[in-house]
């Protein structure tokens, strides 16, 4: 069976040879780097299944990779690791495109955990991917994060992706909303809640020219998305 292949990019020595020492000894195939300067090639080259990435690098840091990431993969999952404590950091983090952060000190355990969930939602969603979805008037292209309509383009983030694939599955039926905080963000935890609850007035937002397309909201359930025939 092929090892799941991690990318881990830490500039300090002796965390990053325990965390790739023990990601190893659990079957993963570990490439580690140092400086934030050489990861996109090594991204390219290695085509990895997870990204672990510290924060603050040497020349670039690890927001402004993962930026560039998404640009040339929109699905790899991205774990920040950072001893930044401020909520600022942690939004950021999921802004320009990380699945999960983990705040330095951290157990390997958690770590782990952590990866394994991302990779088995990783999995699941490539699995149920259409390469595209009419909905409306829209097209949805999954695979390059597109929502298209009458020539034009809306690229949209991996989150709202994330979030149109899961609505379309269940269009025109009640889809619970933990099941959806589930999928995307492995827990239903308050911030996470709260994250949705944004995501789904953008998509409202993205929508609303489209009078066949209505996101309701059932009190204490979920969503249900009509979509009129």
């Amino acid at each position: 069976m092929k090892k799941s292949s991690v990318l881990y990019v830490e500039d300090e020595p002796f965390l990053g040879r325990i965390v790739k020492d023990s990601l190893e000894v659990r079957d993963f195939d570990v490439r580690m780097i140092a400086d934030g300067n050489e990861v996109l090639a090594v991204f390219e080259e290695m085509k990895p299944d997870i990204c672990v990435f510290d924060v603050m690098l040497p020349h670039k840091d690890g927001y402004s990779l993962a930026q560039s990431i998404r640009l040339i993969n929109p699905a790899v999952p991205i774990i920040f690791v950072t001893a930044k404590t401020q909520t600022e950091d942690l939004i950021k983090g999921f802004e320009v495109g990380g699945n999960d952060y983990l705040r330095k000190p951290f157990s390997m355990e958690e770590l782990i955990v952590r990866i394994h969930n991302l990779l088995h939602l990783s999995q699941k969603n490539n699995t149920n991917t259409k390469e595209s979805i009419v909905l409306g008037g829209f097209e949805f292209v999954p695979q390059r994060y597109e929502l298209r309509k009458n020539g034009g383009v809306r690229k949209l983030s991996h989150r709202e992706a994330m979030l149109v694939q899961i609505l379309s599955e269940n269009k025109n039926t009640i889809v619970n909303r933990k099941d959806i905080l589930m999928r995307i963000w492995g827990d239903d935890s308050f911030f996470n809640s709260r994250n949705l609850d944004v995501y789904i007035t953008k998509l409202r937002d993205y929508f609303k020219e489209d009078a066949s397309l209505e996101i309701i909201t059932i009190k204490g359930i979920g969503y249900h998305f009509s979509v009129s025939q």
